[in-house]
C-alpha cells in the first residue's frame, strides 16, 4: 500500500471520528437543552403553577405536622424525658419520633425524585438515602421508648391494631432501605453488569416504598386514636377539649400529607427528565426546535463544519503532503 493511500485512509479515519464526536456533543446539547429548558416550552403556566403548590403544599404539611407534633406534647404531654420515674414523659418520645420518622423525613425522601429535577439522578439517590438514614434513628428509638414504657408500666405488647401495623411498617421500611442501599448504591461499582438488574428492581423498590409510607401513616393514625382514648379519655375527648382539637388537627394533617404525597407521586408531569445516553438514541431522540432548523441550530452546524474543516487543514499539514515536504526540507538543512 502506498504511502499516499495510508495518508488518505488515515486522514478518513480521522474525519469520521471528529464527526461522530461532534454528533455526540450535538446530541448532548439536545438533550441537556430538553432536560432543563423544555419544561419552560412544554409546560404551561397553569401546569407550574399547580407544580410549585403541591410541592410548597407538601413541604408545609410534612414540617408542619412534625412541629404541630412537638407542640402538643410540650404544651399538653408535659414534654420529654427518659427516666424511671416518668414513664409518661418518655412515651412521648413515640409520637413525636415516629411522625417524624415515617412521615416528615419519609415523605421528603419519597418527594425528593419530585423536588429535586436539576440534580443528577446519583445526587438524589444520595439525598434520597441520607433521609433514610435520619427517618431510621428517629422510628428505632420511638420504638424503644414505647416498648421500655409498656414493660415499666406493665402494659401487654403487640396486641393493638396499631401495633399490628406498626411492626410492619418498620419491618419493611428495614428492608426497604437494606435493599436500595445495596442495589441502588453499592452495586453501582459495577453499573454497567448491574444496570439490568437494578433497573427490574425500580417499580418493586418505588412500589414497596410507597406501601411503606401508607403505612406508616396507618400507623400513626391509630396511635393517635388510641392516644387521645386511653389519655384523654372517651368522655373528655367527645366533649371536644382544646388537646383532643390539636391531636385532630394531626391526624387530618397526616392524611393531607398521604393525599398529596400521592397525588405527586402518580403525576407523570412531575418526574425529572429521563436521562438518554448513547449516539444513536440520543440523536433520535433531538427535539423539536433542532429538528426545524431554527437559527441556532444552523449556528450549531456552522460550528461543528468549521470545527472538522480545520481539523482537516491542521492534519493535512502535519500528517498530510505538506508535512512530509517540511520534514524532507528539515531534514535536509538542520538547524
Amino acid at each position: 500500500m502506498s504511502r499516499l493511500t495510508r495518508q488518505v485512509i488515515s486522514l478518513t479515519l480521522i474525519i469520521s471520528v471528529a464527526v461522530q464526536r461532534y454528533n455526540v456533543g450535538l446530541a448532548n446539547w439536545s438533550q441537556r437543552s430538553r432536560s432543563y429548558e423544555s419544561d419552560d416550552n412544554e409546560r404551561g403556566a397553569c401546569e407550574w403553577c399547580e407544580y410549585a403548590l403541591v410541592i410548597t403544599l407538601a413541604t408545609i404539611l410534612l414540617i408542619g405536622v412534625s412541629a404541630l407534633t412537638i407542640f402538643w406534647t410540650l404544651f399538653y404531654r408535659e414534654g420529654y424525658a427518659w427516666v424511671d420515674d416518668v414513664p409518661e414523659k418518655q412515651f412521648n418520645l413515640h409520637p413525636t419520633l415516629m411522625i417524624a420518622g415515617f412521615i416528615t423525613f419519609s415523605g421528603f425522601s419519597v418527594l425528593l425524585y419530585r423536588i429535586c429535577r436539576c440534580f443528577r439522578r446519583i445526587y438524589v439517590k444520595l439525598l434520597h438515602a441520607i433521609f433514610h438514614a435520619l427517618a431510621f434513628p428517629c422510628i428505632v428509638i420511638g420504638f424503644l421508648a414505647v416498648l421500655d414504657f409498656h414493660n415499666k408500666k406493665g402494659i401487654n405488647n403487640f396486641y393493638s391494631l396499631h401495633s399490628w401495623i406498626g411492626l410492619t411498617a418498620m419491618g419493611l421500611f428495614g428492608i426497604q432501605y437494606a435493599v436500595g442501599f445495596f442495589s441502588f448504591l453499592l452495586l453501582l461499582i459495577c453499573s454497567k453488569g448491574t444496570a439490568g438488574f437494578r433497573a427490574s428492581l425500580v417499580p418493586v423498590h418505588a412500589a414497596f416504598g410507597i406501601l411503606t409510607f401508607v403505612l406508616g401513616v396507618a400507623a400513626c393514625l391509630t396511635g393517635l386514636t388510641e392516644k387521645a382514648l386511653f389519655t384523654i379519655g372517651k368522655e373528655r375527648y367527645s366533649s371536644m377539649p382544646d388537646e383532643g382539637i390539636i391531636v385532630n388537627a394531626i391526624g387530618a394533617a397526616l392524611v393531607a400529607i398521604l393525599a398529596t404525597v400521592m397525588y405527586i407521586a402518580s403525576r407523570d408531569k412531575f418526574r425529572a427528565p429521563k436521562n438518554r445516553d448513547g449516539l444513536i438514541r440520543a440523536s433520535v431522540d433531538l427535539d423539536e426546535k433542532y429538528a426545524s432548523m431554527s437559527e441556532e441550530s444552523i449556528v450549531m452546524n456552522a460550528i461543528g463544519v468549521s470545527i472538522v474543516a480545520v481539523a482537516i487543514v491542521v492534519l493535512y499539514t502535519v500528517r498530510g503532503t505538506g508535512g512530509y515536504r517540511l520534514r524532507k526540507v528539515a531534514a535536509h538543512h538542520p538547524s
